[in-house]
């Protein structure tokens, strides 16, 4: 239900086949796989890149978390959301745009974590009270050609 939650947050159709592959596992195989991976990202004792790393190569196990890491990112992060960030396709427009290199190979979102963890780190002043997922959402509005959303008029 939770990555069904998420899979609704990132747009993504539910009738794709591996949706229909992921459904037909075992809730108590998807549950086992899941804490593993939010085991690994917690993991304070790992480097970011490294609890990236560990927890994007445990959520692989599951349909739909193969290629491309939009929504294993988004699962990682709400595991660990202080922690860990999110990574879609404004994220790496945005990264392009301000000459920020990260390929597209495998072990590109541990090398994302990695980057945000330098920047954070390197932050300075600018960065005090930042976490990884700040960043990536001022990232995601930079690479979008929306606007962020406005604060409520009092």
């Amino acid at each position: 239900m939770d990555i069904a939650a998420l899979v609704v947050w990132k747009r993504l159709s539910a009738q794709t086949p591996w949706v229909a592959a992921l459904m037909s596992l075992p809730d108590a195989h998807v549950r086992a796989v899941t804490e593993r991976a939010v085991t690994a990202v917690r993991d304070t004792a790992l480097p970011r890149g490294e609890a990236a790393r560990t927890g994007r190569g445990i959520i692989w196990e599951l349909p739909g978390f193969r290629t491309g890491d939009a929504l294993a990112s988004a699962v990682l992060t709400a595991a660990a959301p202080k922690r860990m960030a999110v990574y879609d396709r404004r994220v790496q427009h945005a990264l392009d745009t301000l000459g920020l290199t990260l390929i597209p190979a495998p072990g590109r979102y541990a090398r994302y974590m990695r980057l945000l963890g330098d920047l954070l780190k390197h932050g300075g002043a600018h960065a005090d009270g930042w976490t990884a997922r700040d960043i990536d959402t001022a990232l995601y509005w930079t690479g979008g050609s929306g606007n962020p959303p406005q604060p409520a008029a009092a």
